[in-house]
């Protein structure tokens, strides 16, 4: 059983104060033994202002401040940020802690909903995975979460369970969308899915861009029955849940979802 601790927050425009939170939040998941800690995508910096003048290596200050937090408490963190690219940026998922210092690029970009992430942000091309205690994780960002046949690749590259951070956009029926899709996706997969989202920002009363996607909350995580096992409200808050990869094998075996497919 793995422990991973979602944190549900709402990301500033100063990477410096954010990362204070990161370190907070931390500290107050590591007291709940676990040892994978998931933040949200735009975690760095949120969306609505201009990325490029904030963007890092993965040999930055800001990613090596965050693998300093990791190694203090010996977990692996994962949050979003944003890396330097073509004039443009990348929506990075930093990997860090438990002796690895990685990375994922958002492969499918959010030119959706009338937002154009593509106009500041390059897309992806490398899928990811890591263990941790023996269970394998898959990492995806946001708007990949529409995309299945990503995750069945994470799954067919061994994932038992993968990690979504992110930023979703607000609007009519999205918080449905957004609870379809986590389980669907676990569906497909058998995986066990953990949508971390950044919380909705009127929760606190936090002003920001209207036409960004800053967030809804409701950070969800589905097991491969497709069953939610947890799930946060709109505000900032953590959870903290234990991750089965028996589950996995037993979802897999039960849908024949994988061992089934004809196409793709």
């Amino acid at each position: 059983m793995l422990r991973i601790g979602l944190s549900q927050i709402t990301s500033s425009e100063d990477p410096a104060e954010n990362l204070e939170m990161i370190r907070r939040e931390v500290a107050a998941a590591a007291a709940q033994d676990v040892r994978v800690v998931v933040f949200p995508e735009a975690t760095m910096v949120r969306f609505g202002v201009s990325l490029k003048p904030h963007a890092e290596p993965l040999d930055g200050p800001w990613a090596k401040s965050v693998a300093g937090i990791a190694a203090e408490h010996d977990v692996l963190v994962v949050a979003g940020m944003f890396t330097p690219s073509d004039g443009r940026v990348r929506n990075t998922l930093l990997v860090t802690g438990l002796g690895r210092h990685l990375g994922y690029d958002k492969i499918h970009l959010y030119d959706a909903f009338g937002f154009r992430e593509s106009d500041t942000v390059a897309p992806g091309t490398e899928l990811l995975t890591t263990s941790v205690d023996g269970v394998t994780l898959g990492f995806a960002t946001c708007y990949d979460i529409r995309f299945p046949e990503l995750f069945r690749r994470l799954a067919d590259e061994g994932a038992s369970a993968i990690v979504v951070p992110t930023s979703w956009g607000a609007g009519e029926g999205k918080a449905d969308q957004w609870d379809v899709l986590v389980r669907a996706r676990a569906l497909d997969t058998g995986c066990w899915v953990l949508g971390c989202g950044q919380a909705d920002p009127a929760a606190t009363g936090t002003s920001v861009n209207p036409k960004a996607p800053t967030g809804i909350g409701y950070s969800t995580v589905a097991d491969g029955f497709g069953q939610v096992r947890a799930r946060l409200g709109a505000g900032p808050g953590l959870v903290v849940v234990g991750i089965d990869p028996e589950v996995t094998e037993k979802a897999r075996v039960a849908t024949g979802a994988l061992a089934n497919r004809r196409l793709g």
